[in-house]
């Protein structure tokens, strides 16, 4: 008995596992430890850094008003100075994304002198989200931190919670 599959049954079935594996967000990373994050505000650069050397650096938008370090809720400024990646949402409306300390007590004080409050949920994510968020500009958050969405795949996948990042202006 000859049980001959068909060119096109494989063909399909090869196409469907190919594009299964292409579905999920959530990437494996299995490189060397990425020890410290950097951002350069002026630059539109983040680096990923690791023990001996850089890992990886990808361009990023900022939030609409981005000279400055942030100060208050709704100023649209994204934050500079030194924090911790300090959670992740696996459910973002921005794809994915991953969480910075921001504010520190610092950013807290300032803020109550001032009779305001220093805002916060500042993220690096995915996005823009098409028919949602502005697709013709770069600074478009509002204080966050934008890459592609297939970034913020890579970036979830190769960063801990507890890893430092300087924001620099």
């Amino acid at each position: 008995m000859n049980t001959r599959i068909p060119r096109r049954v494989l063909l399909l079935g090869g196409l469907a596992t190919f594009l299964s594996g292409c579905a999920s967000k959530f990437r494996s990373y299995n490189g060397p430890e990425v020890t410290r994050l950097r951002m350069y505000k002026a630059q539109r650069l983040l680096v990923l850094d690791g023990t001996d050397d850089v890992l990886r650096t990808y361009p990023i938008g900022l939030g609409f008003a981005p000279e400055g370090h942030k100060q208050f809720e709704g100023d649209g400024r994204t934050p500079e100075g030194s924090y911790l990646i300090d959670r992740r949402n696996p459910d973002s409306l921005f794809h994915l994304s991953i969480g910075i300390s921001y504010p520190n007590e610092a950013d807290i004080a300032y803020a109550e002198a001032q009779g305001k409050s220093p805002g916060g949920d500042i993220f690096i994510h995915g996005g823009p989200r098409k028919g949602i968020d502005p697709m013709n500009k770069r600074d478009w958050t509002a204080g966050c931190i934008s890459v592609t969405d297939r970034q913020i795949e890579d970036i979830y996948a190769m960063v801990r919670d507890g890893t430092p990042i300087d924001i620099y202006a």
